[in-house]
């Protein structure tokens, strides 16, 4: 319950003093309270002025759509059924969009925007469009921003701008947007251009020296081919061994089929061996060189037949003209073989047919082929000699020639096939080196082309990514004739209307802070934590009062008594304020009220003599004798205040040595009330303040008095005041609100402080609540 209560103490207590200081801030508004009239005039006189001159203002507008591929990229993802878009956060494909505000605002491009303005805009610059920074609060003419589509809290930013000017003359807001979308679109152009370039740079580099290296590679392999003549050598190879196989089959064919030809041609020899014509006929034709000729045409012409089949097939044109050949020299042979039989046959053996003169041929041939059939045939030569050709088995020689001829055809291509066998065996030889450089040139190609393959399908993929790529500025709403918008005259006089006042009160309360000066009696009980013994306002000269008069004794050097000019008691100061003051003064040392009190302050000017005064009287309304001593021996002012003669007083009094009664020097101004006077300036004035007879001249009048009270120069200016301080029983300060500074009234404060200060009396404030 303790700690309840002592929060609800400082919760008053807080609540109290807010309460002090907000009175504070009104009691500072209303004393600053034509400062602050005076600075709202001038500013709301300004606003007016500036509202009658001011002109109307006129605004055009433009939209552009600045679209990034960032949204098609994703709509084809979806629209294609891209099955990671399943996965992918369509919240991090969120474009930023300030660095294209920026760039919409930026100097470079406004700057292209004012030279093509300058030939209807000579004096244009880029300020007039962007806008002054150094003005700081004033919108710029030139604004961006985009536009939010939805509505309420569903708004979000789309990806049109709106770009807006404003200016005095609404042809010119038009112009200056049409000069901008043309930079803006030109400086597209120019960076899907730059985009294209950069991004193309490694590869457009790269390509002529991948085609220079393709061609080099493809040369090479062309240069390979023409000196080979072959343009696959492991595929040749291949067809060469199988060649090289078939023709060894067919080597070998040939070879059984010539060794069977033998043997049937010595079969047939054989039989021939019986007839004597056989023989005969065959020693005749061997005798004929022109038939020799003959069949070693035939021989080679075989041979030629077999060496064109390996290459051609029996329907080439050679094989044909080879084969007419052999048939014409067969012919021929005929010819011959009949010729010769006939020539060597007797006259009464008739001639032989043609069909004789065929076997005898195949019987020539045959024994060409093989040899050993000339014995037998010499053998029988005679026989023929003798006439007996008529007994030939014809038929024997047509088989015999026959077999003949088909055994040289088949040694014509058994040579043939063996010089082939031979050939291709040589061919074969060299193919692993060329193998081996074709295996090395041939890769070579195949990388470049692939590299170079690869390199234009970037080059078409990295174009259409880069054309896709970047931001597109496309205007959407060109820009109009500027519209009205209004002068600003309102918007001024407004401002100037709620600016001004608060104006005035910030340099109200800066000058406030600036300004040392207490003008708040509660303030200066707060920086002296004194105690306020009253708030005294400002109070009637004493020569302007009217009242009722009563006569003042003066005393004279004559020493007797002589009545002056009367002076009323209503004539001198007093205020309910000055009653209270004195009282809450003796209630301090109740019950036994101060004798002597010394009423001082921290410099010139601050009413103290006219306090000192007011609390005499209210001393004397309350049945005191008072006793007013003007110890002001530098600077005395009661004199003047109460119109009493100074020719005599405190001065003199404390120098002379004859002792006179104390009444010859004091001067009444009230039944109750006499005053003693500073006297004539006397030469030291500290050395008097400070003597023996002040202490006792001071305490002699507490005994007759009631109260003395002093009226002591000001604590800061001299040493008077603090050798008075010692004298007294008791000193109150007087401070002049709106004179006194802060910085005074603490220091007279700890000067005093160390003495019987019992408290201060606020002076002349600005008002006063009764």
């Amino acid at each position: 319950m303790a700690d309840t209560g002592l929060e609800q103490e400082q919760l008053v207590t807080t609540s109290s003093s807010n309460a002090v200081e907000i009175r504070q801030l009104f009691k500072i508004l209303y004393r600053r309270r034509f400062l602050i009239a005076g600075i709202s005039g001038l500013v709301i006189s300004a606003a007016g002025i500036l509202a009658l001159l001011a002109k109307p203002n006129y605004q055009s507008s433009m939209q552009m759509l600045v679209s990034s591929n960032i949204y098609e990229s994703t709509s084809s993802r979806k629209a294609q059924g891209n099955e990671d878009s399943e996965f992918t956060d369509a919240n991090l494909e969120v474009v930023d969009y300030t660095a294209q505000l920026q760039l919409m605002l930026s100097n470079q491009l406004i700057e292209k925007a004012v030279t093509q303005l300058h030939s209807e805009y000579p004096k244009m610059k880029i300020e007039d469009i962007k806008g002054d920074k150094s003005k700081k609060g004033k919108k710029p003419p030139l604004s961006v921003a985009r536009i939010e589509s939805g509505s309420g809290i569903n708004r979000i930013p789309s990806q049109v701008f709106e770009i807006t000017y404003k200016d005095k003359n609404p042809i010119k807001t038009q112009r200056v947007l049409q000069a901008l979308q043309k930079v803006y679109q030109d400086y597209n152009i120019e960076q899907q251009k730059i985009r294209l370039s950069k991004g193309m740079a490694f590869v457009n580099n790269r390509l002529p020296k991948v085609k220079s290296e393709v061609t080099q590679a493809e040369r090479n392999l062309e240069l390979f081919r023409d000196r080979n003549k072959i343009l696959d050598p492991e595929a040749q190879s291949k067809i060469l061994l199988e060649t090289l196989a078939d023709t060894q089959k067919q080597l070998q064919t040939t070879q059984a089929q010539l060794q069977d030809v033998q043997a049937r041609y010595a079969a047939i020899q054989q039989k021939i061996a019986a007839s004597p014509g056989n023989a005969l006929v065959s020693s005749r034709l061997s005798q004929s060189t022109r038939y020799q000729g003959l069949l070693n045409e035939i021989q080679k012409t075989e041979l030629a037949i077999s060496q064109e089949r390996i290459r051609y097939t029996d329907n080439s044109p050679a094989v044909q003209k080879l084969v007419e050949q052999k048939q014409s020299q067969l012919s021929l042979l005929r010819q011959e073989v009949g010729r010769s039989l006939s020539d060597k046959v007797g006259k009464n053996v008739s001639p032989p047919s043609n069909s004789e003169i065929d076997r005898a041929i195949n019987q020539v041939l045959n024994q060409s082929l093989n040899p050993s059939a000339n014995q037998s045939a010499s053998s029988n030569e005679s026989l023929l000699g003798e006439g007996q050709l008529a007994g030939v088995d014809l038929k024997l020689v047509e088989e015999m020639i026959q077999v003949q001829t088909t055994g040289l055809g088949l040694v014509a291509n058994q040579q043939s096939l063996a010089e082939s066998e031979k050939r291709l065996r040589t061919e074969l030889s060299r193919y692993p080196s060329l193998i081996a450089e074709y295996n090395r040139l041939l890769p070579e190609v195949q990388t470049n082309r692939k590299t170079l393959e690869q390199l234009m399908q970037a080059q078409q993929s990295l174009g259409l990514k880069i054309a896709q790529g970047g931001f597109d500025w496309q205007v959407i709403e060109a820009p109009e004739k500027g519209t009205y918008i209004g002068s600003g005259r309102i918007m001024l006089l407004g401002s100037g209307l709620i600016l001004g006042p608060i104006l005035g009160i910030v340099f109200a309360l800066i000058l406030e802070l600036l300004n040392d000066k207490v003008y708040v009696p509660y303030e200066l009980q707060r920086i002296t934590n004194l105690r306020l013994l009253g708030i005294v306002p400002k109070l009637m000269p004493v020569n302007k009062r009217k009242g009722l008069a009563i006569p003042t004794f003066n005393y004279r050097n004559t020493r007797t008594l002589v009545v002056d000019s009367p002076v009323t008691v209503a004539s001198l100061p007093s205020h309910e304020t000055i009653d209270m003051a004195y009282q809450n003064i003796q209630l301090l040392n109740s019950p036994l009220p101060y004798k002597s009190l010394m009423v001082t302050s921290a410099q010139v000017g601050e009413g103290k003599s006219t306090v000192a005064l007011g609390l005499a009287v209210s001393a004397a309304r309350m049945h005191r004798r008072v006793l007013i001593i003007d110890a002001n021996l530098r600077n005395p002012s009661l004199d003047k205040q109460l119109d009493l003669s100074n020719d005599w007083g405190l001065s003199l009094l404390l120098v002379d040595e004859a002792n006179p009664p104390f009444k010859e020097y004091i001067q009444p101004v009230h039944p109750a009330i006499d005053v003693l006077t500073s006297g004539p300036f006397p030469e030291d004035a500290v050395k008097l303040l400070s003597s023996r007879q002040m202490k006792e001249l001071i305490e002699y009048f507490e005994q007759v008095y009631d109260l003395v009270l002093v009226d002591a120069p000001p604590i800061l200016d001299t040493v008077d005041a603090r050798i008075l301080a010692t004298l007294c029983s008791a000193i109150v300060l007087v401070a002049r609100m709106g004179q006194i500074t802060r910085t005074e009234v603490v220091e007279a404060k700890e000067i005093l402080e160390k003495l019987n200060l019992v408290g201060i009396i606020a002076n002349q404030p600005k008002k006063v609540n009764r």
